[in-house]
């Protein structure tokens, strides 16, 4: 029956740690203060049965019940007075009285004294057991308060034993309600310090412990839930579960028990990276001084704490040479990143082939039915994971639709990176014998795939797909795929990043060799829109792109037979030689040039609409980032515009293209000038007049 006294687990904690007392008059009358309370509380329950009570009697009787105090083993006293006050102890009772038996832990023995600090240490010790013996279901629903009390508390005890015996209820009660102690522990705040941690470690290394492989398949379901709940709120149970299990990791004994279930736990830990990648967390988790070292952490980033669980957990498995791979290759730090997730998975799974990884097998199984579940970010992890494992001997045994069926279906999806990663897996299929023809028939669908898509991604994809293509004997390969690989490459030539540029005009180069007579109209149309691109992308001052232009360049040329002057393989800018560049427009912009570009299926109204889209592909490079590039793309067109001898492109200059000189270039003037003719008077006045 609880007390209508709410300080009574309070007060009773404190007056029983006094019970302890090496002073024996402080141990007496604690011993009498708790007769006195034992005597009230019995009073307002003879109150309420309305009976009458004389109360001097009944307080004599209780000093002879509970007493005498005995000074030599004053834990008989402690033993008696938590025996009789059950009665009188609800949940929050409970409660108060463990935290307060914690108060006798703090601080060291040479702030009491040995003697004084030794024997409230044990008083604590026989208060939190007995307690916890006697009444640990009735703490049920408070285990949360109970375990932040702990927690808290820890911060102000240093002593090795001392520790030990504040921790007790952690064991104790995880023996009975693991559930709702698991549950407490995910609140603790994150990071976790060295309190947090041993509270963890305090699950196993201490009798009676929880069954282990009960605790990690607690822990395993938290790390499957989502760190944002349906109502949009961070929620920090999955980044708290994966704390939890580095810290039991850390126990020797439970490693081999995680085993049971290491390839669940590495998917989801996996899974988790991708979820928390530039995820905010509640304000609970924020970098705080480490209570033993009193050192400040480095700022918490929780995704780099959950690939760092994952690293801990390959090493504990067994997995060095994978995780010192993963290191090697910069993995862990793709992992990590929303752009190249993907790929840092690929990575760990691709080296965990490489080295054998016993448990592939069961990973490979029971990532089929993965597949399909979850959102986005769930299926491009457990997809990045299953393609590596394709290469495995153990695939032939999966049915097609769970193989080749699923990375089908992975080239119609919306989201690009499934569609490389799908393209991955058909490459590692082509392979084996009896797959090779199926995925050759698929290169057309695999191509169109990447149109539209971010220029890493299509480098990747790309470098995937020179494996097929060596494969397929070139005179019964299907020329409108060359051109469609052309088409998909020809728009990251002006890509900010300079990797992904190079990477797409060297294979764009390495592409055209490829193409054989007889020449298609789709494929000249493509060649001719080449040009523009490469010629002014060599002007941009780059030396590795610029020697990749050339060399691309100089493959269209032989290809299609051209015979451009040799000034527009020159890599040197614009600016120093006018020449060249009046050389090059005559070329490809005048009437009587064009013809060279040609073949005779081309009618004679192709020539004025190559020249306006000549001129139309300069005036989308005045817009570039490139200071460069904007000037050779204006360049390009005052000259183009100059050598222009049809009044309808003449007329476009007019319109287009005056703006757009005075509106990108620092000075007009001087970039006109060197153009003799009408138009540098056109452009003057139109400067002027604005």
């Amino acid at each position: 029956m609880s007390s209508g006294f709410p300080a009574l687990g309070l007060l009773l904690g404190r007056l029983i740690l006094r019970i302890g007392d090496p002073d024996e008059e402080i141990g007496r009358e604690a011993l009498d203060g708790i007769t006195i309370l034992y005597t009230i509380l019995q009073l307002q329950k003879r109150a309420r049965d309305k009976k009458e009570t004389n109360k001097k009697e009944l307080y004599e009787s209780n000093k002879r019940f509970l007493g005498p105090y005995n000074p030599v083993s004053p834990c008989q006293n402690i033993l008696r007075v938590i025996a009789e006050f059950g009665d009188f102890l609800g949940p929050q009772q409970v409660k108060d009285l463990l935290l307060a038996a914690l108060e006798g832990l703090k601080g060291g023995s040479e702030a009491r004294g040995k003697d004084s600090g030794e024997m409230m240490q044990l008083a604590s010790e026989v208060t939190l057991s007995s307690v916890l013996e006697w009444y640990r279901h009735r703490a049920l629903e408070v285990i949360p308060e109970i375990m932040q009390g702990i927690y808290m508390q820890l911060s102000h005890i240093q002593e090795p034993r001392a520790r030990e015996v504040a921790l007790l209820p952690v064991s104790l009660l995880a023996s009975s309600f693991m559930t709702e102690v698991v549950v407490a522990l995910l609140m603790c705040p994150l990071p976790l310090d060295s309190n947090g941690a041993e509270m963890w470690r305090q699950l196993i290394l201490r009798k009676p412990s929880c069954d282990v492989r009960d605790l990690l398949d607690l822990l395993l379901t938290s790390l499957k839930e989502k760190p944002v709940t349906k109502k949009g709120q961070a929620s920090i149970v999955p980044l708290a579960a994966a704390s939890g299990l580095c810290e039991l990791l850390s126990v020797n004994s439970c490693v081999c028990r995680v085993r049971r279930i290491y390839p669940q736990l590495l998917l989801a830990l996996l899974i988790q990276v991708h979820y928390h990648i530039g995820l905010n967390l509640p304000g609970r988790v924020a970098p705080r001084k480490d209570a033993k070292t009193n050192t400040q952490p480095p700022a918490f980033v929780p995704v780099h704490w959950v690939v760092k669980v994952v690293k801990t957990l390959l090493l504990k498995m067994g997995c060095s040479y994978e995780a010192t791979s993963l290191e090697d290759q910069g993995g862990w730090e793709l992992m990590g990143q929303a752009e190249n997730h993907h790929r840092g998975v690929s990575l760990l799974a691709r080296a965990m082939v490489h080295y054998s990884c016993q448990e592939l097998c069961r990973i490979l199984y029971l990532l089929i039915p993965l597949l399909e579940r979850g959102d986005e970010k769930h299926k491009i992890t457990a997809t990045a994971f299953f393609v590596e494992l394709l290469q495995m001997e153990q695939v032939r045994r999966i049915p097609e639709e769970y193989s080749l069926g699923r990375m089908v279906e992975g080239l119609s999806h919306h989201d690009p990176v499934m569609k490389v990663l799908s393209i991955r897996g058909l490459v590692i299929l082509a392979r084996r014998a009896e797959k090779t023809a199926k995925v050759q028939a698929l290169l057309p669908s695999m191509v169109k795939g990447l149109k539209n898509v971010d220029g890493v991604l299509v480098v990747e994809a790309v470098h995937n797909l020179k494996t097929i293509f060596k494969g397929q004997d070139r005179k019964l390969m299907d020329s409108s795929v060359y051109v469609e690989m052309l088409q998909v490459l020809l728009p990251h030539f002006s890509d900010l990043r300079e990797d992904v540029r190079l990477s797409c005009i060297n294979i764009y180069g390495k592409v055209v060799q490829k193409l054989r007579p007889p020449r298609t109209q789709a494929m000249e149309e493509q060649l001719i829109n080449t040009l523009v691109p490469l010629l002014l992308i060599m002007q941009e001052g780059n030396t590795k792109v610029g020697q990749k232009c050339v060399k691309t360049l100089f493959r269209c040329s032989c290809f299609m037979t051209w015979e451009l002057p040799k000034k527009a393989y020159s890599r040197k800018p614009w600016d120093k030689q006018p020449q060249a560049v009046a050389k090059i427009c005559k070329y490809l912009v005048s009437f009587q040039t064009l013809p060279r570009l040609l073949t005779s299926v081309l009618q004679v109204n192709t020539h004025r609409e190559n020249a306006f889209n000549f001129l139309g592909q300069s005036l989308e490079y005045t817009k570039n980032s490139r200071a460069s590039l904007r000037k050779s793309s204006v360049m390009f067109i005052v000259v183009g515009c100059r050598r222009t001898r049809k009044a309808s492109l003449r007329a476009w200059c007019g319109d287009e293209v005056g703006g757009v000189i005075i509106r990108w270039t620092p000075s007009p003037f001087g970039l006109c000038s060197r153009v003799p003719g009408p138009l540098h008077g056109e452009y003057n006045d139109r400067r002027l007049a604005e």
